[in-house]
């Protein structure tokens, strides 16, 4: 069963790739295509964040993951090295479970 379900898995992927080797160019070139598809990792990205902090199985979880990602956000909103947010958030995540 589990086999069956990578294998359909594959082939969507591989079709979904198929399609878009069969979009023309004109399409692609579109301005609001381009901004979309610039803009959608981002938003991918962040969702997914989200609900790893946020869930735990099917139900919300407020935890130390919660504090941690507002620490991170603080710490990007103000423009901080990449290195000083990671260990700003691994340190409240920290501190907050220690609690």
């Amino acid at each position: 069963m589990i086999w069956s379900a990578v294998l359909l898995t594959a082939a969507g992927c591989f079709g979904f790739k198929a399609a878009g080797w069969a979009v023309p160019s004109t399409v692609l070139d579109r301005p609001a295509l381009r901004k979309a598809a610039t803009l959608l990792p981002a938003a991918l990205l962040a969702a997914l964040v989200i609900t790893q902090v946020f869930a735990h199985g099917r139900s919300l979880t407020l935890d130390a993951r919660v504090v941690s990602l507002a620490v991170g956000a603080l710490c990007l909103w103000r423009r901080l090295p990449f290195l000083v947010v990671v260990l700003a958030a691994a340190a409240a995540a920290a501190a907050v479970r220690a609690l």
